[in-house]
C-alpha cells in the first residue's frame, strides 16, 4: 500500500478541506491505511463499499464521458499486462535462466532418448534378438543397429568398423558369431529403411545431448563455479532450477538446501508424523554416494 502521487493529487482535488467527517470507500485495505497516514482520511472496505465498487465496474463505461465498452477492454487488458510485469519482476540481467532451461531440456531429452532407444530394440531385435544381450547400452545399441543392418550380410569385413563402435574386440566376435545363428526373422528392405533412419535420429539426440550437457558445463563453471566445484555441475543446475533463481538458492537456509527436492516426502512424513527426509536432490552428489549408509543424513547436512 504505496499512495501513488497522481492518486494524492486526485484526492486532495476531490476531497473537501474539512476531512474529519469523510469516510472513504476503499477496495484495498493496505492503500486504505497509506490513505489514512498520508491523508488522514478515515477508510472503509468491504461490506456496502464492496458492493458500490462492483457496480461501478459493471457500468463503468456508462459512468465515464467518451469511453466506451471496446475501449474500457482495451485499458483493462493493458493495466493486466503492466500489473502482471512488474508482479513477474522480469530481469533481463538475470544468467541463470539459461541453466535452468538447459537443465529441464536435458531432463527430458534423457526420458526421450531412453523410450526412443527401447522402441529400437524392441523394432530391431524381432530380427536380431541376440544383440540385447550384447550391447546392453541403448545408444551404442542405435549405432550397431544402424551399422549391421540386415545381419545376413554382416561379415568378417565388417568386423573393424563394428570394433569401431563398441571399442572392444571381443564384444565385435560376438556379434558376428551371434549374426551368423541369430533366430530372428527376416526383414525387408523397407522396414529396415525406416529402423535405420530412427536409428540416426536417436544418435544424433544422444549427440545434441552430450553438447548440452557440455553447454550446461561451460555455463555453470562462469555463473556459479563455487557451487559446481562443490556438487558438480548437473546437480548444482537441478538445485537452481527448483529453487528458481540462483540468488533464491543463495538465500535459502541449509535446512531448506537438504531437502529440496524432496517436498512431498516431507509433507508425507510430516503427515503421517514419521520419519522425514534427510536429503533431496543434494543426495546425487558424489560426496554423499560415497558416504556410508549411516553417515549419509550428517554429510547431507554438512553439504547443505
Amino acid at each position: 500500500g504505496v499512495l501513488h502521487e497522481d492518486l494524492r493529487l486526485l484526492l486532495d482535488t476531490a476531497l473537501p478541506p474539512k476531512r474529519k467527517k469523510v469516510v472513504l470507500g476503499v477496495g484495498d485495505a493496505k492503500m486504505g491505511a497509506a490513505v489514512l497516514e498520508e491523508l488522514g482520511v478515515q477508510c472503509q472496505t468491504g461490506g456496502v463499499v464492496a458492493e458500490l465498487l462492483r457496480g461501478i465496474r459493471l457500468h463503468f463505461s456508462a459512468l465515464v464521458r467518451g469511453l466506451t465498452a471496446q475501449s474500457a477492454a482495451k485499458a483493462q487488458l493493458g493495466l493486466g499486462h503492466s500489473y502482471s510485469r512488474a508482479k513477474v519482476k522480469f530481469n533481463v540481467n538475470r544468467v541463470d535462466n539459461m541453466i535452468i532451461q538447459s537443465i529441464s531440456l536435458l531432463d527430458q531429452l534423457d526420458k526421450d532418448i531412453n523410450t526412443f532407444s527401447m522402441r529400437v530394440r524392441s523394432w530391431y531385435g524381432y530380427h536380431f534378438p541376440e544383440l540385447i544381450k550384447i550391447i546392453p547400452e541403448n545408444s551404442m545399441y542405435c549405432r550397431v543397429a544402424k551399422f549391421i543392418g540386415n545381419r545376413r550380410e554382416l561379415s568378417e569385413e565388417s568386423l573393424e568398423g563394428l570394433e569401431e563402435i563398441v571399442m572392444d574386440s571381443a564384444k565385435a566376435q560376438a556379434i558376428l558369431e551371434a549374426s551368423r545363428s541369430s533366430m530372428g526373422m527376416d526383414i525387408s528392405p523397407l522396414d529396415l529403411i525406416n529402423i535405420e533412419s530412427f536409428s540416426r535420429r536417436v544418435i544424433s539426440l544422444s549427440d545434441y545431448r552430450k553438447e548440452l550437457q557440455e553447454y550446461l558445463r561451460s555455463k555453470m563453471s562462469q555463473v556459479a563455479p563455487s557451487l559446481s566445484a562443490l556438487i558438480g555441475e548437473v546437480v548444482g543446475a537441478r538445485l537452481i532450477s527448483h529453487a528458481g533463481s540462483l540468488t533464491n538458492l543463495a538465500k535459502y537456509p541449509a535446512s531448506t538446501v537438504q531437502i529440496l527436492g524432496a517436498e512431498k516426502a516431507l509433507f508425507r512424513a510430516l503427515k503421517t508424523r514419521g520419519n522425514t527426509p534427510k536429503y533431496g536432490l543434494i543426495f546425487h552428489s558424489t560426496f554423499i554416494g560415497r558416504a556410508a549408509a549411516k553417515n549419509k543424513g550428517r554429510i547431507s547436512r554438512y553439504l547443505a
